[in-house]
């Protein structure tokens, strides 16, 4: 078979983009040959760069008003119906993408069947959010059928190696975009106080918006060496989560960050449960969540800026005793 010009489109966050990077992973194992391309929010790009096999990285500035948005990606479109793709595929569940697929003029356009603008797919496949169920197992159904791989291939990035540290440290991230995802902040300085002679050096780990969160935790903890580091790209997050002895992380982007660098993880979850399908998938892993029958919990699928009815009661429950047994356990 004659090589292919591939394209994946997924515009949303940060670890929606991790995540889709095992379909082509998975399909760069099935067609080491074809040429492939993704197209991304501007801001996750940067966790591409220096791939071993992308051919190309294609980017939608979704900052600014309404009308500059829909310019650039209007803009977009021209350029990747420019690329001739043979084929697009997107996990993506909003119209951009659709629209993305449809303009670029590939003659096969693959989708959920549950997208609002399916019918500019050539093919459409289920969607569900089956209990249990991984995100890289519900996307793997976009390139089953072209691949014949029964079973995805696990989310990768490729970061260059950091020079070693020598000793070792633990990485933290205790932020999240969203309130309810987020352990309560008391829960972080009480847990680094418990590791304070247990590991030599703590990395507390974030993007430009969290430092005054990191520099809260760093400054009233009792441990002697917690260290913020929240000027950092993604990638050196991920390099840096490569060498951890473990990563401790909110059900967010850094989770998915550790597990695309294999980095041994305790995930915590507050509103949201595993069971929605974006849980670690590093070889040891460990998930921490309240043992307390909430019928509140879930709230959603996706975090909240604040707790619907004010009490937090799915964050306050989980104890540091819960985190370090699952410490333990790795």
């Amino acid at each position: 078979m004659p090589a292919r010009k591939v394209l994946f489109i997924q515009t949303a966050f940060i670890g929606d983009a991790i995540l889709a990077s095992a379909l082509w992973e998975t399909w760069h194992a099935a067609h080491p040959e074809d040429a492939i391309h993704i197209c991304v929010r501007q801001g996750n790009e940067a966790m591409f760069q220096g791939h071993p096999f992308l051919a190309g990285v294609h980017i939608w500035n979704k900052k600014g008003g309404l009308l500059p948005r829909y310019r650039s990606l209007n803009e977009l479109a021209r350029m990747l119906r420019r690329e001739r793709f043979d084929a697009v595929f997107t996990p993506h569940r909003h119209a951009s993408s659709g629209w993305l697929a449809w303009r670029s003029g590939a003659p096969i356009r693959v989708g959920f069947d549950v997208h609002p603008l399916r019918r500019v797919f050539t093919h459409r496949v289920p969607h569900g959010l089956e209990e249990g169920v991984h995100e890289i197992a519900r996307n793997h159904r976009l390139v089953e059928g072209w691949t014949d791989v029964e079973a995805p291939r696990l989310p990768r990035l490729y970061p260059e190696p950091l020079p070693p540290v020598g000793h070792a440290f633990a990485v933290l991230a205790p932020a999240s975009q969203w309130a309810t995802k987020q352990w309560p902040v008391e829960r972080w300085i009480e847990l680094c106080d418990a590791l304070a002679k247990e590991v030599p050096e703590l990395r507390l780990v974030g993007g430009p918006a969290d430092a005054a969160l990191l520099e809260e935790i760093a400054a009233k903890t009792e441990h002697p060496n917690a260290v913020v580091q929240a000027d950092q790209g993604l990638l050196e997050s991920a390099a840096l989560m490569a060498q951890a002895a473990w990563v401790l992380t909110n059900d967010s982007g850094p989770l998915h960050l550790a597990s695309a660098v294999n980095a041994p993880t305790v995930a915590v979850y507050c509103s949201t449960v595993p069971a929605f399908g974006f849980g670690p998938l590093s070889d040891r892993s460990r998930v921490v969540e309240s043992a307390e029958s909430l019928p509140c919990r879930p709230c959603g699928v996706h975090g909240k800026t604040s707790c619907p009815l004010g009490h937090f009661a799915c964050g306050e429950s989980i104890t540091v005793d819960q985190a370090l047994s699952a410490l333990d356990a790795l």
